[in-house]
């Protein structure tokens, strides 16, 4: 039916852009970059009314915004046109067919700013599209121009004529069905009726249940068309989830001597994992580790017999990075692993590190993937100061070709035995073109495999990589601490850049343990472990973290003491738990509310409130939908503070007093546009509350 409308109105196009539907036939590249399509020009000035500063769009839509299954994609424009007459806009949908998904009347911000905003949800994975179209509306300007002239007695029966041919004219739309027309045409009866008073022929006319089929049938001319716009939706994992990272060589290891857990082990760790509501398990690599040059514990340079190396240091005459360390199992140990991890609702994410070990089998059968120094010998990592023997680092310049495929294969070699999700270390060490080819090429036949960065690098290098394909991207959340950081830094992850890249907030990694949970105590710990859960609807633990784990090797530094890089580490699970020495209940309560509460898995609704009386109290808000939630997180772990938090209520959707129930501690109270709160750490150290209405 809306083709119908189309057609019986007038139509001219800013810039066509054909779109033709992909035959069945048509099979994806098995390789090679993103093909974007035909690009709309940045802003539209050739159609009736202009269209500019569309978002959510990638590269002047040369690259596809990011989206996911489910998920409500704020669509925003700034449109404008001459005079005083009313313009509407309407955003479309489409799907990865091409056929039309939704059509949604967009809603004008302030008038001064011309602005249009709306939300779409696409409701599968694929490469979809929307369009805007601006059109001219002429009920709108009527119905402006009438209800200030009628009452004024101005060209009282010329308005009322003019607004029912409106009317007829808008009865005659196939959408709007008999009922419609039927109320339409009666409208349009009572306005020209000279026997009736005025102002009930103009109510007549400007009736609410006129008005609502005029504004969900709007009459609609010169419509100008921006766009398509292209938009990759995946699915929710790659925007939703609580990651939690252990290194199976830890979990049945022993010390004295040491001796290696295994993935049988390792897998008796997942049912607590799953019981705290952690949806990913990421293991670092469980290749073969080279013995040459292997660091020892704390990174030393002379390690013992019995000292593993770094998991990071791949290969070894047993095999590369399509192997399992012999300690850890066999491929079929692995399986295994993975099934049970399945089995308890738990993906498996496996880390994909492009290095190799001095005795890696690509050393001596491909040394062209390498980088040769003056004096012959294969180029070590090296981060000058730091230096990484143990390393050898690739080049992708000599051999593109060979390398590349190699990578492939060994990602789809994993992809195989049911990894869907792979961290990659490091990416920002090799060239964009490399993980532009890669994720087009796993996307065209796999689209549910997600790649994480772990990217600690430049802004411009961690946005390039998000744009080029990665579905998610490690932050800076580690090293925002104070209030005025965080709000910076949230408003900047959930707005522009929520267009293409998507923040996974972990608290501590194996290679960072940030100054704040040294000297913080527990409460920091759940202080950085509420932050993380509600700011970002991805946030990760590394294995210890519930344990408090704190010490570094050094003051001033971020590694840990008896780093697990380089050693067992194994943990008395049952003794802290007897002894309540643990977060793992807190965890397991954040990680029930992000599963329950539909806000807390948005990323760019995020709104941070006004706060008086302290500037260790943060406050802010996730919405989608109805569901609001509000979070207030002291970011002081020592004493208590207190604070009065102003809420905005109109964009909250709320009233002025509403009810609030805290899910952290069970509460439910009545809370209002200014809000007194009084948060000690050792007790809660954050309300997050669901807000609905009294």
């Amino acid at each position: 039916m809306a083709s119908t409308r189309r057609a019986a109105q007038r139509v001219t196009a800013a810039r066509p852009v054909p779109t033709p539907a992909p035959s069945p036939e048509a099979k994806p590249a098995a390789a090679g970059p993103w093909s974007p399509p035909a690009l709309p020009v940045p802003v539209e000035l050739a159609g009736r009314f202009p269209v500019t500063d569309v978002s959510p769009v990638v590269l002047g839509g040369r690259r596809p915004a990011a989206a996911v299954v489910g998920e409500a994609v704020p669509i925003r424009a700034t449109a404008f046109r001459e005079g005083h007459d009313s313009l509407g806009m309407t955003a479309v949908l489409h799907r990865p067919d091409g056929s039309e998904a939704a059509r949604v009347r967009m809603t004008p911000g302030p008038a001064w700013e011309d602005s249009w905003s709306a939300h779409v949800r696409p409701d599968e994975v694929g490469d979809w599209t929307f369009t805007l179209e601006a059109w001219s509306s002429p009920w709108d300007t009527w119905t402006h121009r009438a209800t200030i002239k009628v009452p004024a007695g101005l060209d009282v029966d010329l308005e009322l004529a003019e607004g029912a041919l409106l009317l007829r004219r808008a009865a005659a739309q196939a959408e709007v069905g008999e009922d419609g027309a039927r109320t339409l045409g009666q409208a349009a009866r009572l306005a020209t009726d000279a026997d009736l008073p005025v102002p009930v022929r103009l109510a007549a006319a400007t009736d609410p249940a006129v008005t609502d089929l005029l504004h969900r049938f709007p009459l609609r001319d010169g419509v100008s068309v921006s766009g398509p716009w292209p938009l990759r939706v995946q699915r929710r994992r790659a925007l939703v989830g609580a990651w939690y990272e252990f290194f199976p060589r830890s979990e049945g290891a022993t010390l004295d001597p040491p001796v290696s857990g295994t993935l049988a082990t390792a897998a008796r760790r997942l049912a607590a994992v799953a019981e705290m509501g952690f949806d990913v398990v990421y293991l670092p690599p469980i290749h073969p580790i080279g013995h040459v040059n292997r660091k020892g514990p704390n990174n030393t340079l002379v390690p013992g017999p019995g000292d593993p190396g770094s998991p990071w240091a791949i290969g070894s005459a047993d095999g590369g990075h399509d192997a399992v360390h012999p300690d850890l199992g066999t491929l079929a140990d692995f399986d295994d692993f993975v099934a049970q991890a399945s089995a308890l609702g738990l993906e498996v994410a496996l880390d994909l590190a492009l290095q190799a070990a001095p005795d890696h089998p690509w050393v001596s059968s491909h040394p062209e993937w390498f980088t040769t120094r003056a004096d012959g010998t294969i180029a070590y990592a090296e981060n000058p100061p730091k230096k990484y023997q143990d390393i050898y680092p690739l080049n992708f310049d000599n051999d593109p070709e060979g390398l590349y495929a190699e990578v492939e294969r060994v990602v789809r070699f994993w992809m195989s035995h049911g990894v869907r999700i792979f961290r990659v270390d490091n990416p920002h060490t090799k060239p964009l073109w490399v993980w532009d080819r890669l994720t087009s090429s796993i996307f065209a036949t796999d689209p549910d495999v997600l790649f994480l960065a772990e990217a600690f690098t430049k802004p411009p290098m961690m946005r390039a990589l998000a744009e080029v394909g990665f579905q998610q991207s490690y932050t800076y959340f580690t090293w925002r601490n104070t209030r005025a950081e965080i709000e910076e830094y949230g408003r900047e992850l959930a707005g522009p850049s929520s267009a293409y890249m998507r923040p996974n907030f972990f608290v501590n990694t194996p290679d960072i343990l940030p100054e704040y949970l040294q000297q913080s105590g527990p409460a920091g710990f759940a202080i950085r472990a509420t932050l993380a859960a509600t700011l970002s609807p991805t946030y990760g633990v590394y294995s210890g973290f519930e344990l408090y784990e704190h010490v570094a090797v050094r003051p001033g530094s971020e590694e840990y003491l008896d780093s697990e890089k380089y050693q067992y580490r194994p943990r008395d699970w049952d003794a802290a738990r007897r002894q309540g020495r643990t977060l793992a209940p807190y965890l397991t309560q954040l990680n029930a509310m992000r599963r329950d509460r539909p806000a807390l898995q948005d990323l760019r609704s995020l709104r941070f409130h006004g706060v008086d009386g302290s500037s260790d109290i943060v406050a802010f808000s996730k919405v989608d939908g109805d569901d609001v939630v509000l979070v207030v997180c002291t970011l002081d772990p020592s004493v208590e503070r207190e604070a009065t938090v102003w809420w905005d209520l109109e964009a909250l959707g709320l009233p002025d007093r509403f009810v609030a129930h805290d899910l952290v501690s069970g509460a439910t109270w009545t809370w209002e546009r200014s809000t007194f709160v009084r948060l000690r750490p050792w007790e809660h150290v954050a309300h997050v509350v669901h807000a609905r209405r009294l």
